[in-house]
């Protein structure tokens, strides 16, 4: 796909603009992490039946493996940086496809000016 050098811009724009919007849902998806992370450190740490660190550390796992929210916010977290990886990848190749084209227009103009500047002095 050839895109036009004034449409680079824009679409530059457009792939930076994706990335913050996954840094954002990323964001969120960590706050509700840690939220939760919190709860079952609370409810571990009030625990009266649990009389060492090692079986608090047991509980608080399995809180966190068997409340649903939390695992939903893990898989969504792996989901959304494996999205953020692939945007920035795709930001990179409109930076790069972009910079490609500028040495492209470049060249072009420099060999307009090669040709004009031969026949001039061909008398052409």
């Amino acid at each position: 796909m050839v895109t036009q050098l004034n449409h680079y811009p824009a679409a530059i724009a457009q792939a930076a603009q994706r990335v913050n919007e996954l840094d954002s849902q990323i964001m969120a998806v960590q706050q509700l992490i840690s939220r939760e992370e919190g709860n079952a450190d609370r409810l571990s740490a009030f625990d009266i039946d649990l009389k060492n660190d090692t079986q608090r550390k047991a509980r608080r796992f399995e809180v966190l493996l068997t409340h649903q929210e939390y695992q939903t916010a893990v898989n969504t977290l792996m989901r959304l940086t494996a999205d953020k990886a692939n945007a920035i990848a795709h930001l990179e190749y409109l930076r790069n496809q972009f910079s490609v084209a500028k040495l492209e227009a470049r060249l072009e103009i420099a060999k307009q000016l090669t040709d004009f500047e031969s026949r001039e002095l061909v008398g052409l």
